[in-house]
């Protein structure tokens, strides 16, 4: 039998835009370019400008088109690349905790970063990063009660140890 897909998205290049300082910059670049070619003296020169900001927007498009995350009731599902793909998944009984975290311009952008630290091996030398996703609020609660219902249905619990540095 297979699971239903009840979430697929990838990291947006729009939300990049106008969401990170970086994406900012690009535009304002572009629009520099067009603006000096426009009104200065210097000719066509500016618009090179202008392809560098086009060039940087289109390796971030490409970058996002590169990694899918898909949502199932049982799992995070990973798709990662292009020509040489490879697929990598996260049993939601196993995720330990999904942070989000978003600057000031991420929210207005309505985007976020969702971290997701789990003990499975996929998150093993550090928590899966799903930048600039869009409407992260949503996705990160959907995403928690998906793991409680998943940890519920499996009957797994989580138990957490300290050390306790002061004992012999």
């Amino acid at each position: 039998m297979t699971e239903e897909t009840l979430d697929r998205f990838r990291s947006s290049t729009l939300g990049w835009l106008r969401g990170t300082m970086a994406g900012l910059g690009t535009i304002l670049l572009g629009l520099a370019g067009i603006v000096a070619a426009l009104v200065g003296h210097w000719g066509l020169y500016p618009l090179i400008a202008t392809g560098v900001a086009l060039l940087v927007v289109l390796v971030k498009w490409i970058q996002n088109l590169a990694a899918t995350f898909e949502v199932t009731e049982e799992r995070l599902i990973i798709h990662r690349g292009i020509i040489f793909k490879s697929l990598d998944e996260i049993e939601l009984y196993r995720v330990k905790d999904v942070r989000l975290d978003f600057t000031l311009l991420n929210q207005w952008a309505n985007i976020g970063t969702m971290a997701v630290s789990s003990s499975d091996e996929t998150t093993r030398d550090g928590d899966l990063l799903l930048p600039h996703v869009v409407d992260a609020r949503t996705r990160r609660e959907t995403l928690r009660r998906l793991v409680d219902t998943a940890r519920q249905r499996r009957v797994v619990g989580e138990i957490d140890m300290s050390h306790d540095h002061g004992a012999l």
